[in-house]
């Protein structure tokens, strides 16, 4: 499935690099805490957070994630949407719950890992 269609049927905000719509997305991964994000999502996964700093660009970039969902409604600041910019990074952006987008993703057929 290409991103372009995950950000249509969940209505996502599409904050940087709408150029990179068409990637292929080959699961998905949720979790707060970087060093475990680092250690189980795979290439090409949609990662779906509430964390909103620098750090989550250098994680989809070490992993090269085709995107970072950030969650219930939470405030990006410019200077994290920019290095995304930099990165090649697609950030979206939902005021849903992360539960929500997760259920929603599952329904979609992007399961954890390789779809």
């Amino acid at each position: 499935m290409k991103l372009n269609e995950v950000v249509q049927r969940l209505n996502l905000e599409v904050k940087t690099c709408k150029e990179n719509l068409d990637r292929e997305v080959t699961g998905g991964y949720s979790s707060d805490l970087l060093s475990w994000v680092m250690a189980h999502a795979n290439e090409g996964n949609i990662w779906v957070t509430v964390q909103s700093h620098q750090n989550i660009i250098a994680v989809a970039v070490l992993l090269n994630l085709s995107a970072i969902i950030i969650a219930e409604g939470v405030e990006v600041e410019d200077s994290v949407l920019q290095k995304a910019e930099e990165e090649g990074i697609p950030v979206l952006t939902s005021s849903a719950p992360v539960y929500q987008i997760c259920g929603e993703m599952y329904q979609m057929g992007i399961k954890e890992g390789e779809v």
